[in-house]
């Protein structure tokens, strides 16, 4: 306990409601105790620092205003929501954020009553928030009771489009809603976007306090700056566009800028909004990420992700890199082409960091665009520069690109248009768990017409699909690939365009086959190895497409050999499904081929390292194994002769 800080006040509260009996002075110290637990807590785990550090004051005075958990704080995103654990009675276990059988990095239904609403993905809070204030009017019943429904959003989450649809019918519905602006300037990379630019101007010279429809008159009820502010704007704003215009055409009362690491600012504006406020609200509060932490505050990021870290200097502890990471083979292979062939663009949804097109904005900024977080439009602007005669990659994880399936869809596939998807974070990613793994793009691409899907084995093979993807014009392609580090195998001095449709033959075996499609075949040579020693030399080859399958490589794999096995990092419905469909209609089954197809099983896996998760999944070296014993009927026999 000696390194961690003094926290007198923050140690008197194990829930919301001891915050009650305390003065606004005293609420004052809790959340610098907070802030300093906080990050002591991270450097120990991990995790999303950044956005949590910039709310320490607004989780302090929200959960000290209002009634948890009868209120629902709703956290959008909930990268922001370690301080809000740590005042929800799960402190206890705040050193194990984001580990194996510990407390997950985002809000979550199962772990806390306080957690009213589970999120990881952005935009979703003000949607969720009015559904707890509708049922809440319709008398819905559940066990913490229905109060008010309060969404905390920040302003890259506000460029989504669903922030706005719900806005737009939260106005229409007018019911008593409260929706917090979290404006720190900042989503993961800095916003982008028309909207951005808005928020900047309303407090671009003096900020100014608009509280004519909030305050019905009681302006008088606020401490003395606001009282000043609100009449100063009426008076230099009547017949100008007022700063919450935007808002209140929606239907919102507008209240801000207000600073939201100023606790004398906000408890008196959230006191007055609980007491008076009738219809949906938006309180527009200003915060840093990364706040009262030097090293955050410092980074280029603000601290959104980091390793462990030391807390004095805030120097992350990360393990020295063998082999380039995927994210990277990518970007690097990317801007080789871009330099080759002007048409080349990219576009991505507040991710270029993350997606590995740093180098590509750095290089060719006119051809790289980050579209904030609006996977739905960055898919169909994709596919309007393609029509366009360009030839964009469309750089997104796996469980983002989700967000944006219907044009997927109607956008690029029914209109044969070449967009080629570059799908990050394929397969199992650890820490962040079931909300950011990437099970189901084999399936939900592959099931397209037209659509090309390819993974890559290794960063090598990632290489050759990149070249690919750009050589393709056919239709759209896509090639998926993980998180993390390759296999540290030998990089192509200049990658080759593969030929479509086409996998390749690893090693030469007998009995059974081992397909492989992805980042497994690294565990399926292991697990080969394994059986040699055991006398069974499995032949195995690496699929490289889901779509359209190796015919020729499938049926002649499965008409030598007694047992065929599929192995891929994704949920049922994939690769192992189009397998089985081609062996079915070749009539394959009826002579007796045993089939097997190894993917995810029908559970969302929670968070715990990658090895950890594969292992729930029974799809490292040991379970690929097993499952060749068993369809050959070894492990039965030795069973038996026991």
């Amino acid at each position: 306990m000696s390194d961690r800080p003094q926290t007198p006040l923050l140690d008197q509260i194990t829930r919301p409601a001891d915050l009650k009996s305390l003065s606004d002075a005293q609420l004052t110290q809790v959340a610098q105790e907070l802030r300093q637990e906080t990050i002591s807590a991270v450097s120990v785990t991990g995790g999303h620092l950044g956005a949590g550090l910039g709310v320490v004051e607004l989780t302090t005075a929200l959960h000290a205003v209002f009634d948890t958990p009868r209120d629902k704080i709703i956290w959008d995103v909930s990268h922001q929501c370690y301080p809000h654990k740590i005042l929800t009675g799960r402190r206890d276990r705040i050193r194990t954020l984001r580990m194996k059988d510990g407390l997950s990095g985002f809000t979550k239904r199962s772990e806390s009553p306080f957690d009213p609403f589970g999120a990881a993905h952005s935009s979703t809070s003000i949607s969720a928030a009015l559904g707890f204030a509708v049922a809440r009017d319709l008398g819905g019943v559940v066990p913490e009771g229905l109060g008010d429904a309060i969404a905390v959003i920040g302003d890259g989450s506000m460029s989504a489009g669903m922030a706005f649809e719900a806005m737009n019918n939260a106005g229409h519905l007018g019911k008593r809603l409260i929706v917090i602006l979290n404006d720190n300037e900042m989503s993961i990379a800095p916003p982008v976007g028309a909207l951005s630019s808005y928020l900047s101007r309303l407090y671009a010279e003096e900020p100014f306090q608009e509280l004519k429809a909030v305050a019905k008159g009681a302006a008088s009820l606020l401490p003395e700056p606001f009282r000043e502010g609100a009449k100063r704007a009426k008076d230099m704003l009547k017949g100008m566009a007022v700063g919450g215009t935007l808002f209140e055409s929606l239907g919102f009362s507008y209240l801000g800028p207000i600073d939201g690491h100023d606790m004398d600012q906000l408890l008196p504006v959230l006191r007055t909004v609980k007491a008076r406020a009738t219809g949906p609200i938006l309180i527009h509060v200003l915060t840093k990420k990364g706040k009262g932490y030097a090293p955050a505050e410092a980074a280029r990021d603000k601290g959104h992700a980091t390793a462990k870290f030391d807390m004095v200097t805030g120097e992350q502890k990360k393990t020295p890199s063998n082999a380039p990471s995927y994210t990277s083979v990518f970007g690097k292979e990317l801007v080789r082409l871009a330099a080759e062939d002007d048409k080349i663009c990219a576009v991505t949804a507040a991710m270029p960091d993350g997606t590995g097109l740093s180098l590509m904005a750095e290089r060719y900024p006119s051809r790289c665009f980050d579209v904030g977080i609006a996977e739905q439009h960055g898919v169909t602007f994709a596919a309007a520069l393609a029509a366009g005669g360009m030839k964009p990659f469309c750089a997104m994880y796996s469980t983002f690109l989700q967000r944006g399936y219907d044009q997927v869809v109607h956008d690029v596939a029914i209109q044969r248009l070449p967009v080629r998807f570059a799908i990050d974070r394929a397969g199992l990613v650890g820490a962040d768990g079931a909300t950011h793994a990437g099970s189901f793009d084999i399936a939900y691409m592959a099931n397209l017409p037209g659509m090309v899907v390819m993974a890559a084995a290794d960063e090598s093979e990632l290489a050759h699909m990149v070249a690919t993807a750009a050589a393709y014009d056919d239709g759209p392609i896509a090639f998926r690939y993980p998180r993390g580090e390759g296999e540290g195998v030998d990089m192509p001095e200049v990658p080759e365009v593969l030929e479509i449709g086409k996998g390749r033959m690893i090693q030469n075996g007998k009995r059974v086959a081992l397909l492989s499609f992805g980042t497994r075949l690294g565990e399926v040579r292991k697990a080969a190895e394994a059986l040699t020693a055991k006398g069974i030399t499995p032949t195995i080859a690496d699929a490289r497409f889901a779509k359209p399958l190796d015919r020729d490589l499938i049926l002649n794999l499965a008409a030598s050999h007694d047992a065929l096995i599929t192995i891929e990092e994704g949920a049922v419905g994939g690769f192992g499904s189009h397998v089985a469909q081609l062996l079915a209609e070749e009539g394959v089954f009826d002579s007796g081929l045993k089939f097997r197809s190894m993917v995810f099983p029908d559970t969302f896996i929670d968070q715990a390292s990658p090895a950890d998760m594969y292992e729930v999944a029974a799809m490292n070296a040991p379970q690929i194994e097993a499952k060749v014993l068993e369809v050959l009927g070894v492990a039965s026999i030795g069973e038996k002769r026991a």
